[in-house]
């Protein structure tokens, strides 16, 4: 059970993956003006992350590796995730048409998010387990989905603020994001990490 609680604070926390890695920052910055399409995309990338690596090392453990096409590895897991984001495409496009319209381009553009393919490739590098492999993914998507929540409550605050005029617009939301992300960079050390 603490190895579960390693991954889950080294993944939200400690190797945040847009704040410390670095990847899927095109969704962050695009979808954090509101907390409400904040939400909405972290829940997608939540499903879409989790689903994706449960059948990605599927894919990879039992059809790539053992047949010697370890080499098309990351064109078979964007395939994987470009269906998985389809399907919440037209899910939400049929259940939640308040929310596919506040997301707007960036519901299919998880597809390009390199956070989804990234967790999927470091499950294939790190040759975890099955549970480990999904259960950090989930971890993984909800630190995504913790540093674009507190990101966007942020920028609604700072909508309100009356920042030098050099600084308005996306100027002020990077040097914010490069302020949470130093504030993260403090949590480093607090759990080592295989990953």
């Amino acid at each position: 059970m603490s190895k579960y609680f390693v991954i889950l604070v080294g993944a939200i926390l400690v190797n945040n993956f847009v704040l410390s890695r670095f990847l899927g920052c095109c969704p962050f910055l695009g979808v954090s003006k509101k907390t409400e399409t904040a939400l909405g995309m972290s829940g997608a990338v939540v499903f879409v992350m989790t689903i994706a690596s449960a059948v990605t090392w599927c894919l990879d453990r039992w059809l790539l590796t053992p047949n010697g096409l370890g080499y098309i590895h990351t064109l078979a897991f964007i395939l994987v995730i470009a269906s998985l984001v389809q399907f919440i495409d037209i899910a939400m496009k049929r259940f939640l048409p308040l929310l596919h319209a506040a997301l707007g381009i960036f519901l299919p553009l998880i597809t390009t998010n390199c956070a989804v393919l990234g967790a999927a490739e470091i499950n294939c590098k790190q040759g975890t387990g099955f549970v480990e492999a999904v259960f950090f993914s989930f971890a993984a998507a909800v630190g995504f989905g913790f540093a674009l929540v507190i990101f966007s409550g942020i920028r609604e605050k700072l909508a309100h603020a009356n920042p030098p005029r050099c600084f308005r617009g996306i100027a002020i939301a990077l040097v914010t994001a490069g302020l949470l992300s130093l504030a993260f960079m403090g949590f480093s050390g607090l759990v080592k990490l295989p990953y």
